[in-house]
């Protein structure tokens, strides 16, 4: 990917990963599922679309139990397209400004106690006029309050729930914390992205990709989060589109590692590792300032890329910026 041409991938790392019991889990369910969830519900019709530019997702409602960068760009893109996205953190779990401040676009941010009786009544309050709730925590993390899918769905039925997990919610690391570095590290993408001749880089009577003694290597970007974000959002907008017409509730399930094996092997339109690139006409000349911005927000001037979401007449950008993390307060914008 640096210097414009695809990666090349070393069989040795991702085959371990493969023979791992948690890289089988991972490469037996498709790359997200969308499925039934719960009792019936009759359709919710959709907002008709107006305006200009079109925001198709307006008039939705959005809750964001997410956290740092996947499930935020998810909810980042909704916002983008007119949903009214609330972010809800813990109060004891602050999400960092800085991150907030590149996913937070056209979103708002409230605090809430989940374990008290008046943040759990304001939540409720949220739930029953929600169309969407996407977390990203831990799988059972949330079950504790009641925040399972399927407690979800039969308290707000049509629900479309979304669920992010690091490692997919089979295997035996199912349960566990992860982030797109710890994935990078585990499905093999480290190693193989080693610098050719790098001290990390395996030598000829070694199985190839990193050292196990070296510094392995790193995509140059979270591709994994920033790509399951915007599966994410495209799935939920699908399962949108599905219940306006038959009805029901919705869950998508999506994991780091999934998106993983379809970055090494989808891509290569088989169920194999991907070959070497070549560069692409044009690559030279590129200038990452045409896709730049600056826009001020409360927690001051920011540079930051603009949306790659385009359709015609999409918007250009989001209608507000940023604010400070866990300031707004736990109400929809004004709506039926």
């Amino acid at each position: 990917m640096a210097g414009g041409t695809l990666p090349v991938w070393d069989n040795g790392p991702l085959q371990e990963w493969a023979a791992h019991p948690q890289g089988a889990a991972a490469a037996a369910p498709p790359l997200l599922t969308l499925g039934p969830l719960g009792a019936d519900a009759p359709p919710r019709a959709l907002p008709p679309l107006a305006g200009d530019p079109v925001r198709p997702a307006a008039g939705l409602r959005v809750l964001d139990l997410t956290r740092v960068i996947a499930g935020p760009v998810a909810t980042r893109t909704l916002a983008l397209l007119g949903a009214d996205v609330l972010r809800i953190d813990a109060p004891q779990l602050p999400e960092s400004q800085d991150a907030h401040s590149d996913t937070g676009f056209g979103k708002r941010s409230a605090l809430l106690d989940l374990g008290s009786p008046a943040g759990r009544a304001d939540f409720e309050a949220l739930l029953a006029r929600a169309d969407v709730v996407v977390t990203g925590y831990r799988p059972g993390a949330l079950d504790r309050f009641g925040l399972t899918p399927e407690e979800l769905a039969a308290r707000r039925p049509g629900l479309v729930v979304a669920r992010l997990s690091a490692w997919g919610e089979d295997g035996p690391w199912g349960g566990r914390r992860g982030f797109d570095s710890l994935v990078q590290v585990a499905t093999g993408i480290a190693a193989v992205e080693a610098e050719a001749g790098s001290a990390s880089e395996d030598s000829k009577e070694s199985r190839g990709g990193a050292k196990r003694s070296g510094t392995p290597g790193a995509l140059p970007a979270q591709a994994l989060d920033h790509g399951t974000g915007y599966l994410m959002a495209a799935a939920v907008l699908r399962a949108l589109t599905e219940q306006s017409r038959t009805g029901g509730s919705t869950l998508a399930t999506f994991s780091l590692a999934r998106t993983a094996r379809w970055l090494t092997h989808g891509l290569a339109g088989h169920d194999g590792p991907l070959t070497t690139g070549t560069e692409t006409p044009g690559d030279a000349l590129y200038d990452p300032a045409d896709h730049l911005r600056e826009t001020d927000s409360p927690a001051g001037r920011l540079r930051h890329a603009l949306p790659p979401v385009s359709f015609a007449g999409a918007p250009a950008t989001w209608t507000t910026p940023p604010g400070l993390c866990g300031t707004d307060a736990p109400v929809w914008r004004e709506g039926p």
